[in-house]
């Protein structure tokens, strides 16, 4: 009895609050931050990077600007990633990092802090998942809600979560993909591997290292995957200058690649990713199965958009593989929708109790 009594107390704070605040959903990635600002939309998308003074916890830059700096600082400047496979390694960096978004985007009514829904990997540890509450917590938040990915992205694009039926999506990110088979607004199975987008620049960056002696840095290797990068045969293959340090003489070298050996630098990262997808298949009840053959299979996140990735999964699987109507905001998108929907966002409040 006492326990509904501060139950039904902490509702009607937060509904009076939630007046005058705005309520924030945050995709808190491991390469990209993006903020859903309730009833406003996506407001924010910029890298997940902190510049801060050498020695000290005196940020500089974040965002955009700090990304610039990416392997172009001098020595009293460190450009830091405090996200890595979609969970906090700095503490108080990404607390920072935090402070400075919720401020940009809740500038008009600061002196009331802001419920936040996040977004979290599906295979965090509870150690790692009271990181990111805390975290947000001390950068301003009044409550913080947490959701899985898959859950958040499924919402994201308009799944019919809620139905009996098997609903299957993949979210490729900087540092996890998180796939998951979702039903009756659960996870009926669900697997997080640590592979994503910056396996995949590792990849390049070893490849080149091995195959031209050219030493290349992490922005370099990204922009080669956007350009070049593909998991599946391409009707015209392409091909690019590439620009970097020799490791032999110590001078500056240009090779050009072409696509092809960029597909074949990042055939290793990928098959995890497939062989995930698999197991994720073998998994779940043959009822869901035959959901799956005639619904197929969502990509989100910014690794989908790789060229040839649903080609490839259909071809592995045996099932249809769509991208997603805007695959990098799927994620905030349903922290928006959950914020906008009370039903969903007392479901989602309900199950995290029941798992405590």
């Amino acid at each position: 009895m006492r326990s509904k009594f501060f139950e039904n107390l902490w509702g009607l704070y937060n509904r009076l609050f939630g007046f005058f605040s705005n309520d924030i959903g945050i995709d808190l990635g491991t390469a990209t931050t993006i903020v859903y600002l309730k009833n406003q939309g996506i407001v924010l998308c910029e890298p997940s990077v902190v510049a801060v003074e050498a020695g000290t916890s005196n940020v500089l830059a974040v965002g955009e600007e700090a990304k610039r700096m990416l392997g172009r600082t001098p020595g009293n400047i460190v450009a830091i990633r405090p996200m890595r496979h979609g969970v906090i390694t700095d503490f108080e960096i990404s607390e920072a990092m935090l402070r400075y978004f919720i401020q940009k985007v809740n500038k008009a009514k600061r002196f009331v802090r802001p419920r936040i829904v996040i977004a979290i990997p599906s295979g965090i540890t509870e150690v790692e998942k009271r990181a990111v509450e805390d975290s947000a917590l001390h950068a301003g938040a009044r409550e913080v809600i947490t959701i899985e990915e898959p859950m958040a992205a499924a919402i994201g694009v308009g799944l019919p979560i809620s139905e009996p039926s098997g609903n299957m999506i993949i979210d490729v990110g900087g540092g996890t993909t998180e796939i998951a088979v979702i039903s009756l607004t659960g996870m009926v199975f669900s697997k997080s591997v640590r592979i994503g987008g910056d396996e995949m620049d590792e990849a390049i960056i070893n490849a080149l290292k091995k195959n031209y002696n050219l030493m290349i840095g992490e922005r370099t290797a990204e922009n080669i995957k956007m350009k070049l990068g593909s998991v599946y045969p391409l009707e015209e293959e392409i091909t690019m200058e590439v620009r970097g340090r020799d490791l032999v003489a110590g001078l500056p070298k240009s090779v050009t690649i072409t696509s092809e050996e960029i597909r074949e630098a990042m055939s290793e990262p990928m098959s995890q990713i497939v062989e995930a997808v698999r197991i994720t298949l073998e998994r779940i009840p043959p009822e869901l199965s035959a959901d799956l053959i005639e619904k197929g299979i969502v990509l989100c996140g910014g690794g989908s958009m790789l060229r040839g990735i649903d080609k490839l999964l259909s071809e592995e699987t045996g099932l249809p593989a769509h991208l997603a109507e805007d695959p990098l905001t799927a994620v905030a998108l349903g922290t928006g929708k959950v914020l906008n929907e009370e039903k969903i966002l007392k479901a989602i409040v309900k199950m995290q109790r029941r798992k405590r």
